[in-house]
């Protein structure tokens, strides 16, 4: 992976840039040691945040109760604890995304 993900014991640490207010949720690249993702919510009330789980859930085909927001609740820079598991499939998205 890059240095947008870590990972520790059997949690892998995603850093993530979301970019509120975008017409469709979709991965966007990776700029900045970050993992972007555009999501189509606005940044109020945890909207965006709730979308930004949900999105990252069924990519990941993991459960939405196991993505925990360790950080950055009221910032456009997240950090999100996904299960290793799931990070199988992250992998494959990832460079899809890198191929583009």
């Amino acid at each position: 992976m890059d240095n947008y993900c870590r990972v520790e014991g059997n949690i892998m640490y995603l850093a993530v840039k979301v970019l509120p207010g975008a017409s469709k949720t979709e991965f966007a690249g990776t700029q900045e040691g970050q993992l972007r993702v555009r999501v189509a919510a606005a940044p109020e009330d945890g909207k965006a945040n709730a979308e930004l789980i949900a999105f990252l859930a069924k990519a990941l085909s993991c459960p939405k109760r196991e993505l925990i927001l360790l950080r950055g609740e009221k910032s456009r820079h997240k950090i999100i604890a996904v299960p290793l598991a799931c990070g199988i499939q992250l992998a494959k998205i990832i460079g899809e995304i890198q191929a583009q």
